[in-house]
Parts: C-alpha cells; sequence; structure tokens
C-alpha cells in the first residue's frame, strides 16, 4: 500500500518523500508545481502533475495507487499574502483541502495527517510555550484557514471511518543532512533561508519587520525547529494512526524561542561574514512570540528531536545554499538519480 503526500514537490513536502523512502514505504505525489520543483521529488516516488481539488487527478491517483494514507503539505503559506488576498487562502487552504478529504473519505482512505501550524494560537497572554489546550485565536487569514481544516478534520473524523493527526508548528528550517533535499523556492520568505542567501551574497540585503515588539530585543520570537525533524513527526503520527490510536493534534517543537536578531546573528557567527539589515515596520498579521509546547508529541508520538539547535539548524541551512550555488537543476536531477540507484 501507498502513501500519498500532497505538495510533495515542496519544501517540506520533498524531505517527506525521502523519509518515507527511507522508511521503506511506498510513495506517491501530487502536486501542481505552483511552488515545488519536479526534481526535487525523489525519483522512486511515483510523480502526478496536478491540483489537491481536481477531482479528474484525485481519481487517477486512487484507481492506479492503493493508498492507504495521506501526508497533505500543499498549500499556502506567507501571512502578508494572507493578509492582503485572504480569499485566496481561504480556497487554497481550506476549500481545496475539504475537496480532497472528500474525495479521500469516497476512496475509504482512513488515514490523513494534516501538516497544520502554530499560527493557529495568534497571540498568547503568556511567555510561557502554548500548550494544545490554549485558547486559538490566529491573528491572520493564513492560521485560520488552517485552522479552519482542522475543524473540517474533526467533524469528519466524527462521522466516518476516518481518522487524523494535525500537527501544529511555526517556522521550519535547515535542509536534509545528505543534500538531496532543502528550500529552493526563489524569492522565498523563511528567515533563515533569506539570510543564509544573504550571507553568500545572492540577496542584497535582509529586512527585519518590526522592532518594537515585547521580546528580550524588540523582534519577534519563534520555535524554530528543523525540517528533518519535522517530517519524523509526520512519520511518527503515521505509524500513530497505523496502530489504530486515534485522531490527535499536536504541537511540534523544541520549546524555546529564538529572536529574528538571534538568528541573523547565528548566521553571521557561522558564516563568518556580516550582511545588510534594514529594520522595518511591523507586518500585518504577525505574533510577537510564539513557542510551542511539543510534550504531547513527544509523550504520545514517541517523537525524539535530533537536531533540535539554532547552530545545527543555520549551518544545515548554509550548507544547501552553498549546495544551491554550486548545482544547477539538472545536475540536481542527475544526483538524486545516482542515489536513488546507490540505495538499491
Amino acid at each position: 500500500m501507498a502513501v500519498l503526500v500532497t505538495g510533495g514537490a515542496g519544501y517540506i513536502g520533498s524531505h517527506m518523500v525521502w523519509a518515507l523512502l527511507d522508511a521503506g514505504e511506498d510513495v506517491v505525489v501530487l502536486d501542481r508545481l505552483s511552488t515545488g520543483f519536479r526534481w526535487a521529488v525523489a525519483p522512486a516516488a511515483r510523480f502526478y502533475l496536478g491540483d489537491i481539488a481536481d477531482p479528474d487527478i484525485l481519481k487517477k491517483v486512487f484507481i492506479e495507487n492503493d493508498i492507504e494514507a495521506i501526508i497533505h503539505f500543499a498549500g499556502s503559506a506567507v501571512v502578508p499574502v494572507s493578509v492582503a488576498d485572504p480569499l485566496s487562502y481561504y480556497d487554497n487552504n481550506s476549500g481545496k483541502t475539504r475537496a480532497l478529504l472528500s474525495a479521500s473519505v469516497k476512496a475509504g482512505i482512513r488515514n490523513f495527517v494534516f501538516s497544520s501550524t502554530a499560527a493557529v494560537y495568534g497571540q498568547q497572554k503568556t511567555d510561557l510555550p502554548v500548550k494544545e489546550t490554549a485558547p486559538l485565536n490566529p491573528e491572520n487569514p493564513y492560521g485560520q484557514s488552517k485552522l479552519m481544516t482542522e475543524f473540517m478534520l474533526r467533524d469528519a473524523a466524527a462521522a466516518y471511518d476516518f481518522n487524523y493527526v494535525a500537527l501544529r508548528y511555526f517556522n521550519v528550517a535547515g535542509a536534509d543532512p545528505h543534500h538531496r533535499a532543502g528550500q529552493s523556492t526563489s524569492g522565498a520568505t523563511h528567515l533563515i533561508k533569506v539570510a543564509c542567501e544573504a550571507a553568500l551574497g545572492t540577496r542584497d540585503s535582509v529586512n527585519v519587520y518590526g522592532i518594537d515588539y515585547p521580546t528580550h530585543d524588540g523582534t519577534g520570537v519563534r520555535d524554530y525547529i528543523h525540517v528533518s525533524d519535522l517530517t519524523d513527526a509526520h512519520l511518527k503520527a503515521l505509524q500513530h494512526l497505523r496502530r489504530g490510536k486515534g485522531s490527535l493534534v499536536a504541537n511540534c517543537g523544541y520549546g524555546s524561542g529564538y529572536s529574528v536578531l538571534d538568528v541573523l546573528n547565528m548566521v553571521t557567527r557561522l558564516h563568518g561574514h556580516s550582511f545588510k539589515i534594514h529594520m522595518a515596520p511591523r507586518r500585518a498579521g504577525d505574533s510577537a512570540s510564539v513557542v510551542a509546547d511539543a510534550s504531547l508529541a513527544r509523550q504520545v508520538l514517541d517523537w525524539k528531536p535530533r537536531y533540535d539547535s539554532l547552530e545545527t539548524i543555520v549551518q544545515s541551512s548554509l550548507d544547501w545554499e552553498q549546495f544551491l550555488s554550486n548545482k544547477n537543476v539538472d545536475d540536481l536531477h542527475s544526483i538524486h538519480r545516482a542515489l536513488a540507484a546507490a540505495s538499491v
């Protein structure tokens, strides 16, 4: 039986595909390539080009493959864009996921792992790590659209023979230690990638949005998580569902936050060169600080992070950016083919 990864050509999704293959899984990828890359999909995975809400492509995928579970990453995730164009986010993140869920239930697929976000919490009244029981108060359409999907999953699980795990996390960074995948999107907004690009000279500067937040240095604080730890959490979630343990909503994070300036200082220290930094006003929809309490994932899913340090995350990001600067797309695809052949 196979696992369908939606958005499997994107940053996190491509890492998920490699993690599943490493675990001996049969993997199918569905991606419309709006932000992902065909070369980023591991050669051993079966790839379908299409939209998650297209009934024809979903029918084709389900007929041609014995799909046992879905790990759902496909969606939009840029907070300022969600504020400027909220309806597109409700369409892509909520509406299209509803179509995917409907098709999944009809096809008898019982297990669903959803890539959610800690943005569902919004700004909290405490500086303590946020538990899953905290008030849900998303401050932007991105977080709201993800929360709407969580509600749909909850109601579907109550009504059908269907179970899910929704994993809430904030800022994902880093790259596969074997250089098989990494954040490759041109014009990406992820802070660590932006900073690494600036350090290596492929970006002119870094903007710091907001220096008057109630944090230790005035800049926003986030709980950064290495992408390999995150994909491992999704793999643990899949195993949880296979064991018939029921639906679950759990945070993923390290329980400690770093500010924007903390990140920039780490990039500078590890790379050894400074880069231009521009101080800018706050962006609409951004929270001052959100750090996740991931005790539930550690206890229930037996999730054990391996890369939980800012230095490790930043160094792997720098390594990937250097790798990208030395290789073009054709080189990367050839390397992936060679890696796949070597693993047989």
